[in-house]
């Protein structure tokens, strides 16, 4: 039988808006939301969270995580998703728990619909794929300035295509990783060997890094109540 479990990480040092893991959004931290998600999957066995601050590890444990305390040198600024992902799954395995597949959620990205965990869990195991990342569509066209001159990215502005011409194009989103232990442990990544992209609407692709941010979300989710735990 597959086990499955959930790693949450949630630092307590966010600058753009202080204490942004536990402000409320539709009445919930906005960590309950990921926790809870995690929680109504069919299939995910445990919820971890990993901190460094109290006061997450003391809401998170309210709504049902356990927690693990994250060093400060995993929590800093610079210390990337990676290391805390992998700290905490050597804490893990050391309560003799032994994973064959995590499931990463980041608070910032809580558009979730109630059944989304379980349905990228069954197309990584329907495509045999080692790990999956969740995208949105987009239709934008991209350019970057390469050595002082503009460049298009996705598109040859000599040639336009309609929108609907142009073929299908994803942007991560932020909302769900799952990955194989081996993944995380031998290239210190969350994403490798065959990857998996797992369709969510373009709508879920908004993210939480300002205050605006809270309002508009929190606008969607009440609009939609597949949204709210």
């Amino acid at each position: 039988m597959t086990k499955i479990i959930t790693i949450i990480p949630a630092r307590g040092g966010s600058k753009g808006i202080p204490q942004k893991n536990i402000r409320f959004l539709c009445d919930k931290p906005l960590i309950a939301h990921s926790i809870l998600n995690s929680q109504q999957s069919r299939f995910v066995d445990q919820t971890f969270v990993s901190t460094d601050d109290d006061q997450i590890a003391s809401i998170s444990k309210e709504y049902g995580a356990e927690i693990i305390q994250r060093p400060k040198e995993f929590a800093s600024d610079t210390a990337s998703s990676e290391s805390a992902l992998l700290h905490a799954l050597t804490e893990i395995e050391k309560m003799g728990i032994q994973p064959d597949l995590i499931i990463f959620l980041q608070c910032t990205s809580p558009l979730r619909r109630n059944n989304d965990i379980d349905k990228a869990i069954n197309q990584l195991k329907e495509e045999n794929a080692d790990s999956l990342l969740s995208v949105s569509p987009t239709h934008r066209f991209l350019w970057h300035k390469l050595e002082g001159v503009s460049v298009p990215i996705n598109y040859d502005y000599r040639n336009r295509k309609r929108r609907q011409d142009m073929n299908p194009q994803y942007m991560e989103n932020g909302s769900i990783y799952i990955f194989k232990p081996w993944v995380l442990k031998e290239l210190n990544n969350r994403l490798g060997g065959k990857i998996s992209l797992f369709v969510m609407e373009e709508e879920q692709s908004h993210e939480i890094d300002s205050l605006q941010d809270f309002e508009y979300i929190e606008f969607l989710m009440s609009k939609n109540h597949d949204y709210v735990s």
